[in-house]
């Protein structure tokens, strides 16, 4: 590989892929505005050598290749399976929502009794959100971790850390998923479901 000087944008391409590990290209197009299809393609192409693709229908998933990890001192290593559909979910509320400078991701909350892992976890308008994707997980799965929810709630000491218990929010992909969510989160004092649909 020819090494070149990449400039401010493509750098910052990189590094948004090391903070969020897989982004579509109307992702990437979204969050840099690059405009059309074609012009995005020719952005990302010139960029080949740092990236790693996974194709799924007529979008494109991009990711940090090991010259790409190189470049941005990132030492995780990403690989094509099952977590790249749910980490674009989970990145398409993070755009939704504005892109706050504040999002994490994998959070381990806890508070002494209840523990568990937040898919993402930000403030807007100062409130705290917690969010969930369910892409492949069985709704058994889901309906436990809302219980663990409900029990940090009763348990109060999350609400007096943060000043109020935060508003948790679910991604999902169907109608009938979201009711059966909606239904699950009944006793949270705030919570909202999207499907996919409603956010792109």
């Amino acid at each position: 590989m020819k090494k070149r000087t990449l400039s401010k944008r493509e750098e910052r391409i990189l590094l948004l892929l090391k903070r969020f590990d897989f982004l579509t290209r109307d992702q990437l197009n979204r969050y840099f505005k690059l405009g059309t299809v074609r012009n995005t393609n020719r952005v990302l192409s010139e960029l080949a050598d740092y990236l790693m693709t996974v194709r799924d229908g007529y979008q494109t998933t991009y990711y940090l290749s090991r010259i790409g990890r190189d470049y941005v001192g990132c030492q995780k290593i990403r690989k094509k399976g099952g977590r790249v559909k749910h980490t674009v979910m989970r990145n398409e509320l993070w755009l939704f929502y504005g892109c706050p400078r504040d999002w994490k991701n994998e959070v381990k909350v806890s508070d002494g009794k209840t523990k568990l892992v937040v898919d993402s976890m930000f403030t807007k308008d100062t409130w705290h959100h917690f969010l969930e994707v369910d892409h492949l997980q069985s709704m058994s799965e889901n309906r436990k971790k809302i219980e663990r929810y409900k029990e940090l709630y009763a348990n109060g000491l999350v609400a007096r850390t943060l000043g109020h218990f935060p508003t948790v929010l679910w991604l999902t992909t169907t109608e009938l998923r979201r009711k059966q969510l909606e239904e699950a989160c009944k006793g949270l004092p705030r919570f909202k479901v999207y499907t996919l649909t409603d956010i792109q």
